[in-house]
């Protein structure tokens, strides 16, 4: 059973759509995840790390590499393990900090990349195949909307819900 089909008709809509939202993200995902285990015998948090790095020619500080994945060290430290021993990735010194190291895409893990992000691409769209580009479009700005107003709400305002307003 998906998420959506926990909602009932006397919800309301926006729950259901948040239902749906979740529903619909979770099917991609799964998409990806197994298109990427099957295609290219790699793992949904291994392309993204990559994914980080290609963005950064110059490599990521481990701590700046976890804060954009938004997971701990010690899963970009296992990830990265994994990545330096298959010559995808590369460890290089930070001058001035012994401690420290910056990770950055090999030659090889670049050209690894550019191959699966292209598929990626394409699994994504096939995924809003059933969708014109006019509905795309409208769904993205709908959706910004939404995001924009999260984005807006701090955590205590979350709790309170605004004023009614009077007319």
């Amino acid at each position: 059973m998906d998420l959506e089909a926990r909602g009932h008709s006397e919800h309301p809509e926006a729950l259901r759509l948040w239902l749906r939202l979740l529903t619909c993200t979770q099917l991609i995902e799964k998409q990806v995840r197994t298109q990427l285990r099957e295609r290219f015998d790699t793992t949904l948090p291994r392309f993204d790390l990559m994914s980080q790095l290609e963005r950064s020619p110059d490599g990521l500080k481990m701590n700046e590499l976890s804060r954009r994945m938004m997971v701990t060290g010690g899963n970009v430290t296992g990830i990265t393990d994994q990545l330096v021993t298959e010559g995808l990735v590369e460890r290089l010194p930070v001058e001035g900090d012994r401690r420290s190291f910056r990770i950055r895409l090999t030659p090889l893990g670049r050209q690894s990349f550019d191959d699966m992000a292209r598929q990626h691409e394409a699994w994504i769209v096939q995924a809003f195949g059933s969708l014109n580009l006019a509905q795309i479009e409208n769904l993205h700005q709908l959706l910004g909307m939404v995001k924009q107003q999260n984005s807006q709400v701090s955590p205590d305002s979350a709790n309170n819900p605004p004023p009614e307003e009077n007319p």
